[in-house]
């Protein structure tokens, strides 16, 4: 007598492949799950190339696990993406995800460069760039994290205003000794403290836009910090003097009358 429990068994095997895999594509299954992850913590659109940016575990595995799929939904990817959500929306309540934390802000450039620049040339711009950045960025991330290079700028994030203001003045005395072409550089900063968006590597959201403005309006070495920030400064280290014309024009969201600080170190002149 023939056995045909083997065949029995992959027949079935190959009916439930074809099943689990109608259901994978199935637009009803693949809009519940997506109903659900609107409803778990943290980013519901978790796991596109812009919140899945980041360098932090599961910003990691959402980039791996993208390279696995096609262009096309699927109810697999979703629940993956769910599962991965979640973590990351966990790696952020402790800390280590960048979530939504109050954070300082830190925006800095150098006065005058894009015009210097112009008239040295590339091989000079960039190799005063480079001892720059060697020069600032070990004394800038020391404190804090350096979110992005912005030309001959930068942004990063602090855990208090005091700990991006004493970044800022160690870089700063730093930058004494470099000379390129004639060009000697300049730090202006702005400081801010608010509550971003943390989406991948990145911060986004009006206190960014706040923090950028300040730096904008920054003089040569001057280091401007928003009212927000000041609260969070050491008096007995710093000095601060009001700018009462300074205004923080075309940001949405911001109160007119946000009060913005030059502040010095207590033992500057």
């Amino acid at each position: 007598m023939t056995d045909n429990r083997p065949s029995r068994s992959r027949e079935a095997l190959t009916r439930f492949s074809l099943r689990a895999r109608e259901l994978d594509r199935r637009t009803s299954a693949i809009d519940a799950v997506r109903r659900l992850r609107r409803a778990l913590p943290g980013d519901p659109g978790f796991g596109d190339p812009l919140s899945a940016a980041g360098r932090d575990s599961a910003g990691t595995v959402a980039r791996l696990a993208n390279r696995l799929y096609d262009d096309q939904p699927r109810t697999s990817r979703e629940l993956g993406l769910a599962t991965l959500q979640v973590w990351h929306s966990l790696l952020a309540r402790t800390g280590r995800g960048g979530g939504d934390q109050t954070v300082t802000l830190l925006f800095t450039d150098l006065v005058g460069f894009s015009a210097w620049a112009l008239r040295a040339g590339d091989e000079d711009a960039l190799r005063l760039l480079r001892e720059v950045a060697s020069a600032m960025e070990p004394v800038l991330a020391k404190r804090g994290q350096i979110v992005k290079r912005l030309g001959d700028g930068l942004m990063a994030v602090y855990p208090s205003p005091q700990l991006g203001f004493a970044a800022v003045v160690a870089a700063r005395e730093r930058l004494a000794d470099i000379e390129v072409a004639g060009y000697r550089p300049v730090i202006r900063a702005g400081l801010h403290v608010g509550r971003p968006r943390a989406i991948g590597g990145d911060y986004l959201g009006v206190d960014v836009n706040v923090a950028a403005r300040l730096v904008e309006k920054a003089g040569a070495g001057e280091i401007l910090v928003s009212e927000p920030a000041l609260a969070g400064l050491d008096r007995e280290q710093v000095w601060t003097r009001r700018k009462k014309t300074f205004r923080l024009t075309q940001v949405k969201g911001v109160p007119s009358d946000l009060a913005v600080y030059e502040a010095r170190p207590r033992t500057s002149p």
